[in-house]
């Protein structure tokens, strides 16, 4: 992201001036309090939302109009409700649907399905309705569906909110070790430490601090409320 910003069609102005720049192999927490454009920067990622001012590149392609398509191939986005990406009949059948639109067939998409339901831990509830499971379940179905794709970049958007410590664990052991790229918006600062390397933090769509993860979160100034950016208790909207 070089010089960023993002505006609402309204006016609204989510995002100001954001550079950043993620490495191949990197995993990266977005932090900040509620508004602070943490899911607005994540949407640009993949051209949900375009950038109002500024330029975004995702695995050397600018996301535009024009490139969703290859933009879309290389970066998977896990959604912060589930319900917003579960609309197949059965399970399977929506762990299927990314691969299946990438063009695999056959022995080639049911190994893509079969190895991220497996990781994911849901082998089990292939012929389950989406709707019928609960949203721990529901986080997991939506995460095997994107890892069916195998996508370059892997963004995350309150990955665990909704999770039992047994599916937070198997988040967390399965994060760290895949080889995507990884971007990931999160208000739970221990998952965060316990599966990036590196931190940013987003303060009213300004980026605030960039850094390793271990030095973010025991900054002070940051997460104790005596800066500028905070307020009490944490990260300030």
């Amino acid at each position: 992201m070089s010089g960023v910003g993002f505006s609402y069609p309204d006016g609204t102005a989510a995002l100001f001036d954001i550079d950043l720049t993620v490495d191949h192999g990197e995993r990266v927490a977005v932090l900040g309090g509620n508004g602070a454009g943490k899911t607005t920067l994540l949407l640009l990622l993949n051209g949900i939302h375009l950038a109002s001012q500024g330029s975004v590149h995702v695995a050397g392609v600018r996301v535009a109009a024009n490139t969703l398509h290859a933009v879309r191939s290389r970066v998977g986005v896990v959604f912060q409700d589930p319900d917003d990406q579960l609309f197949m009949p059965t399970v399977r059948q929506d762990v299927a649907f990314g691969p299946q639109n990438q063009g695999y067939t056959g022995l080639g998409l049911e190994s893509r399905v079969d190895a991220a339901m497996a990781a994911m831990g849901i082998t089990g509830l292939a012929g389950r309705a989406p709707d019928h499971l609960g949203l721990g379940e529901k986080r997991r179905v939506a995460l095997a569906g994107v890892l069916a794709m195998e996508p370059n970049l892997l963004v995350l958007d309150d990955p665990t909110g909704g999770l039992d410590p047994p599916g937070r664990k198997r988040l967390i052991d399965l994060q760290n070790t895949l080889g995507a790229t990884q971007v990931v918006a999160t208000p739970d600062l221990d998952y965060a430490a316990a599966t990036c390397h590196r931190a940013v933090v987003l303060h009213r769509g300004r980026l605030v601090a960039d850094g390793p993860s271990a030095e973010i979160l025991a900054d002070p100034i940051i997460f104790t409320g005596e800066g500028p950016n905070t307020a009490p208790g944490g990260i300030a909207d």
